[in-house]
């Protein structure tokens, strides 16, 4: 009987504390949700907050804008725009959770919509959404030239002017994509030739482009889904795409 008893106590001290760490979680979810409630309201519809959490810091809450992230005190009443640093290990870890929590899924990407280069064994793969009339798309295109081993998967994604949409156009309907998209972002040869193909897929990118919070160009994409934003040096894009696992 004395073992029955001990065996039922221990089952009500189980359910007990279970219960206890439901209802904390569920303060902590409301907690989170009012919070969030009261941000939104104050930053307005055009800073839409794609989740809150608890930041390292006790009392700090970290808000991710998509793009950006922000902290927050419990209340709403005050932002920290920065950098969170951690000093043991000097990492940014701003940074890496804007990474986390920006990641795609590589594979899904509809490659079909896309300019395919592929250099050396193309073992390695990129995606890149580039406009055809950015500085720093054509900065990017550069650098790739030293870079061995990768395919490369350029989304058009005309955001710049008028004519990066016509340049896009042009492009997408010539004979030879890659050799022509190449030809204008490395040797400022113009695409010719009448842009009377199936642009529809220049559409898609730019819904793709934009769902995926892709507000600059370039913007590149790894194999692993983290991205990398702008035109990064060569040894910088060696680096991640051999820290792809």
């Amino acid at each position: 009987m004395k073992k029955i008893v001990r065996i039922a106590v221990t089952v009500l001290a189980v359910a007990a504390a279970t219960l206890g760490c439901t209802a904390q979680a569920d303060q902590a979810d409301q907690a989170t949700d009012k919070l969030k409630s009261t941000l939104q309201a104050r930053l307005g519809s055009d800073m839409p907050i794609k989740s809150i959490a608890k930041s390292p810091i006790a009392g700090l809450y970290e808000i991710n804008l998509g793009t950006q992230i922000i902290y927050s005190d419990a209340n709403g009443d005050y932002l920290l725009l920065g950098d969170l640093v951690d000093t043991k290990t000097r990492t940014n870890l701003t940074e890496a959770r804007l990474a986390e929590t920006n990641k795609i899924d590589f594979a899904s990407l509809p490659f079909a919509n896309a300019v395919k280069v592929v250099k050396g064994n193309g073992s390695r793969k990129i995606a890149v959404f580039s406009d055809p009339n950015c500085p720093y798309c054509k900065q990017l295109e550069t650098t790739l030239k030293s870079i061995d081993n990768v395919t490369v998967y350029t989304f058009l994604y005309p955001v710049l002017t008028p004519d990066s949409l016509v340049k896009s156009k042009a492009i997408w309907c010539s004979a030879d994509r890659a050799k022509t998209w190449e030809a204008w972002m490395l040797d400022h040869k113009a695409p010719g030739g009448p842009a009377d193909c199936d642009t529809s897929a220049l559409d898609k990118n730019l819904a793709l482009g934009r769902g995926m919070n892709v507000t600059g160009t370039p913007t590149v994409f790894l194999a692993d889904g983290r991205r990398l934003p702008g035109a990064v040096s060569a040894d910088q894009l060696d680096r991640a795409l051999s820290a792809v696992r």
